[in-house]
């Protein structure tokens, strides 16, 4: 029995996750296979280090996403790959709830970490760029590897997504050519445009402190920003580009980043398909199952991957959100009944609870 959930946000890693599923099923009975997930967001760092053999991390100080030093994680992979996580540089996590800049926060930090990898020698960097603070489509990080941001009087912008509604032109004659040598693969876990009311300033704006007319701002400084830069006009449109505050958008038209859905990334490198090949029962995960589930997050995908060989689905979260894809056999919600609180502080516990129940349903006679 494969037991696969992503990350219980603020209350348990991928692997813990796992680990807590897997002794549930191990308590009833059976034999348990733990394949933590994720799909680009927190934690795609360390799910993708605790699966490849020879992998190693690196402390970067790079600058946060409100100006201040932070130590920030560099992976490495077994193969040589490179794996930067945008949270550890430009996270939310990382600005008190009282300190939120959402026209000021940058991924400057993030473009110091794509340095270092390439200072590694890396020719190949795997970029998840969930919980993003920024708002400003990657042009802290085209700064930081060398690029200049200009006024119309030739001033350099001051960082974050708010100034770019003066952004006059981009010079890039200073760019790391190495970037554009290396192969970056960015692991989105949403489909929103750059621009417009689905876009990366209209739906995660509000989450990272922007008021009404800050979001109306920020779209135009966002739409600012394309046009400048001259890409081809669909690029914005186009799914994903939205992604970390529009970062996604930054780093393809840019960096000539290839954007890939993060949690089938994941699943690849972390070999789930194998560890599907003998499975009777999937358990998957997550601390909230919702409509935006399906928009790309790791449950969604290991569900489908199940369901294409033929092996039923579970899913524990904290809450679910009804109605329940049909991807999934059942959905249970761990925390019925309990507040937030104590339900993450249980998460671990209820997931053991729950997981046994479920191998004690689908196997009659289980211990």
């Amino acid at each position: 029995m494969v037991c696969a959930p992503n990350a219980f946000k603020g209350a348990l890693s991928a692997a813990d996750a796992a680990a807590a599923m897997a002794s549930g099923v191990v308590a009833a009975g059976g034999v348990a296979v733990s394949v933590p997930v994720a799909d680009g967001g927190d934690g795609t760092l360390d799910v993708l280090l605790g699966a490849s053999a020879g992998s190693r991390v690196a402390s970067v100080s790079v600058r946060g996403p409100l100006g201040v030093p932070v130590a920030a994680r560099l992976g490495w992979l077994g193969d040589g790959s490179a794996v930067v996580e945008l949270a550890e540089a430009a996270g939310l996590r990382l600005v008190a709830s009282g300190a939120l800049d959402p026209l000021g926060a940058s991924t400057y930090g993030v473009g110091e970490l794509l340095r270092a990898a390439l200072d590694g020698g890396a020719s190949r960097i795997v970029v998840g760029v969930g919980g993003s603070a920024p708002t400003d489509g990657g042009a802290g990080i085209v700064v930081a590897l060398g690029g200049r941001l200009l006024d119309a009087a030739g001033r350099e912008l001051a960082l974050g997504g708010g100034a770019l509604v003066g952004l006059d032109r981009v010079d890039l004659s200073g760019l790391d050519p190495r970037i554009r040598r290396c192969r970056i693969e960015v692991a989105v876990d949403v489909r929103s445009p750059l621009l417009g009311p689905r876009g990366a300033a209209a739906v995660f704006g509000p989450q990272k402190g922007a008021t009404a007319a800050q979001v109306e701002l920020l779209d135009a400084a966002l739409g600012r920003w394309a046009a400048v830069l001259g890409v081809d006009p669909a690029l914005p449109s186009q799914p994903g580009m939205g992604a970390a505050g529009g970062c996604a958008f930054g780093l393809a038209a840019v960096c000539g980043a290839n954007l890939v859905p993060g949690a089938a990334l994941v699943c690849n490198l972390v070999g789930l398909d194998a560890a599907l090949s003998d499975a009777s029962l999937v358990l998957t995960g997550e601390g909230r199952l919702d409509a935006s589930t399906a928009e790309g997050k790791a449950p969604a995908e290991v569900a489908r991957r199940a369901a294409a060989r033929g092996v039923p689905c579970v899913v524990l979260a904290g809450s679910v959100e009804q109605p329940v894809d049909a991807l999934y056999r059942d959905a249970f919600a761990i925390g019925a009944g309990l507040s937030v609180e104590e339900s993450k502080a249980r998460t671990a516990e209820l997931l053991a609870t729950a997981a046994a129940a479920t191998v004690r349903s689908f196997t009659p006679g289980a211990a």
